[in-house]
């Protein structure tokens, strides 16, 4: 069976190395918030090119503290809207509301999964203070019309970066970082993934850093001195530590992702099977390869029957999730239509190309 992805061999590499960390914070004797953590901060910030990194404790928590910190700045307040695409992993829409903040959802484009800026405008109000864009499946959305939008309508923008580390807009600057703040996670499946959970906020807004460093630790900036209503949601000692020593393999491993969606996307050749956009810029590092398909059960029943495991991101839309009844009346075709139709093919750094070769070949022959 060629697995989705398989977790074991891609820390493989790692662990003599994780082993050597592990006794190194044991000796140490401090396991919250100490030089494990603080390297990685510095590390990450300037990977991505941004003044600010806070380490929390999963992506989910960075959402909801970017909200949080910006309605202690008083840049949002409780039952403002927030955009959002109605497509998206719900965690990304439970963070607002986690913040008394109220979702507004909007279509994606169905060429890339992403949010369609086209239709922001007539879906702004009085009330609407924020965009979340939502890097889905590791592709950027477009920040370019988005930022305009923001800047003509007075609007923060968000950035849900959990699947797209390391994803660049141009040759220079990776993720947008100037308007936003950006939230990461590195739960395990990740393109950079620890042992665990874990998360991180980067920005350039050092009023916003200011305030999440805090937030993240009760709310104290100076041990029990507490200036914020805050949580407890910081990135583990141990967890920071093996993400220092998978950081600098990023890239080359979302290189060698681009290098198997360049050949699912030329060798792939059957009508029955919908391929994402890719524009074959550094814009997209390949978290998922979604592919798109009629009969998605028949297709997936007939891949595992060729010991090819494959994972639905997502089969139920937010809208039409038990949790958010009051929106189960809505209507979004086209995200019924993505959420319906696609499967997320096996797509990692440690594929092999005997195994690209076989899923190409029997995809081609469905």
């Amino acid at each position: 069976m060629i697995s989705f992805l398989d977790l074991k061999k891609v820390n493989e590499p790692y662990e003599t190395a994780f082993q050597e960390k592990l006794k190194s914070v044991l000796e140490n004797g401090w396991y919250i918030l100490e030089k494990e953590v603080e390297t990685f901060e510095k590390a990450f910030a300037e990977y991505c090119q941004s003044k600010y990194c806070i380490g929390v404790g999963n992506g989910f928590d960075a959402l909801v503290l970017i909200f949080k910190g910006y309605i202690e700045l008083g840049k949002l307040k409780k039952g403002d809207e927030v955009i959002v695409p109605a497509n998206t992993y719900i965690a990304s829409i439970l963070a607002i509301l986690q913040a008394d903040l109220v979702p507004v959802l909007i279509e994606p484009r169905l060429e890339t999964y992403n949010i369609n800026p086209d239709l922001i405008p007539e879906k702004i109000t009085s009330k609407t203070k924020a965009i979340l864009a939502v890097h889905l499946y590791g592709q950027l959305a477009e920040m370019e019309k988005i930022i305009e939008i923001a800047n003509k309508n007075n609007l923060l923008i968000i950035e849900d970066a959990a699947q797209s580390h390391g994803a660049e807009k141009n040759i220079k600057s990776k993720i947008s970082n100037l308007k936003s703040a950006v939230a990461y996670s590195f739960y395990p499946g990740k393109n950079l993934g620890c042992l665990g959970d874990g998360g991180a906020i980067t920005t350039n807004d050092e009023a916003l850093a200011k305030v999440l460093f805090s937030l993240r630790n009760y709310g104290s900036e100076k041990k029990y001195h507490n200036e914020f209503v805050g949580v407890n949601s910081r990135l583990d000692e141990l967890q920071a530590g093996f993400l220092n020593l998978k950081l600098p393999n990023l890239d080359s491993d979302n290189q060698k992702r681009r290098a198997i969606a360049k050949r699912y996307l030329s060798e792939i050749k059957n009508d029955k099977i919908v391929l994402p956009f890719w524009d074959f810029s550094k814009n997209h590092v390949f978290h998922l390869f979604v592919i798109r398909t009629e009969n998605r059960a028949h297709l997936q029943e007939y891949l595992a029957q060729n010991n090819i495991q494959t994972v639905i991101h997502y089969p139920i839309p937010p809208h039409q999730q038990k949790a958010f009844s009051q929106w189960n009346n809505l209507s979004f075709p086209i995200t019924e239509k993505i959420h319906k139709e696609v499967l997320s093919l096996p797509i990692s750094p440690v594929l092999t190309e005997s195994e690209v070769d076989y899923i190409i070949e029997i995809l081609n022959q469905y």
